[in-house]
């Protein structure tokens, strides 16, 4: 996979993509991660890439001109096909694991930054296919929500991963938080791990762990039950955990 990244401030992503897992893909060749300054593409001496807003108003918006061009550029060299620009973006649908999923299997992605009031409508409206938020919140840029993009899809694509088994237990991935890990010692000031997960006896393993993702997922995070598959007993043990509470 290969992901480029416009943005204003590149320096930014030198240490976290050089770190831990996105490094470790990036040495193996299953990813290239290339970092470009959209300033490159200006042509004035003083590499302006904002302007003020059409109609007044506070701050600076980032002009069309450097973006559509950085762009053109790039699929000039990479790709004469389509390939997905992303546009990070307040805006833009709500990143998810689902979100991470679909981008994962693409050999090529484009993601925008955007960075001061914004970015000319055009860009949206015209350039980019696709538009995604990290959150309900505002950044001061779209270098951070890029990164977060980056890891949470560079971790899906295959071979990344020591095991891919472990993707199918993270939290969200089947609608549900995770389970409660535990490792050695068996016992921590008095603190043991649960009998079952020593028993070796993987089917009720299996069980426990189920049963304990689903009551956390019922206890810390209710709205996502709304769209878990769960059979009746399942239902029935989050019933049963309430009355308890109650």
């Amino acid at each position: 996979m290969r992901i480029d990244i416009l943005c204003l401030f590149p320096d930014m992503f030198s240490s976290p993509f050089e770190q831990s897992i996105v490094k470790r893909a990036k040495d193996r060749g299953i990813i290239n991660i290339v970092i470009h300054n959209i300033r490159d593409y200006t042509y004035d001496k003083h590499r302006t890439v904002d302007d003020y807003p059409c109609g007044g108003g506070p701050g600076m918006v980032l002009k069309p001109e450097p973006i559509f061009e950085a762009v053109e550029a790039i699929k000039e060299q990479i790709s004469p096909g389509e390939i997905p620009i992303i546009l990070l973006t307040p805006q833009g649908r709500l990143f998810t694991q689902q979100v991470a999923q679909e981008l994962a299997p693409c050999s090529q992605l484009m993601l925008i930054c955007g960075h001061y009031e914004g970015v000319d409508e055009r860009v949206r409206e015209y350039l980019a296919t696709d538009e995604i938020s990290i959150g309900d919140y505002v950044l001061s840029g779209g270098e951070l929500a890029a990164m977060v993009v980056v890891d949470a899809v560079v971790r899906l694509v295959p071979g990344v991963l020591g095991s891919q088994m472990s993707l199918n237990t993270d939290s969200h991935t089947d609608g549900l938080l995770e389970y409660p890990q535990y490792t050695r010692p068996k016992a921590y000031r008095g603190w043991s791990v649960p009998s079952v997960l020593l028993s070796g006896n993987h089917g009720e393993i299996s069980l426990w762990r189920r049963r304990e993702a689903i009551l956390r997922t019922a206890e810390r995070r209710p709205d996502l039950l709304r769209k878990a598959i769960l059979s009746t007993e399942e239902r029935k043990w989050i019933s049963e955990s309430l009355s308890n509470q109650r």
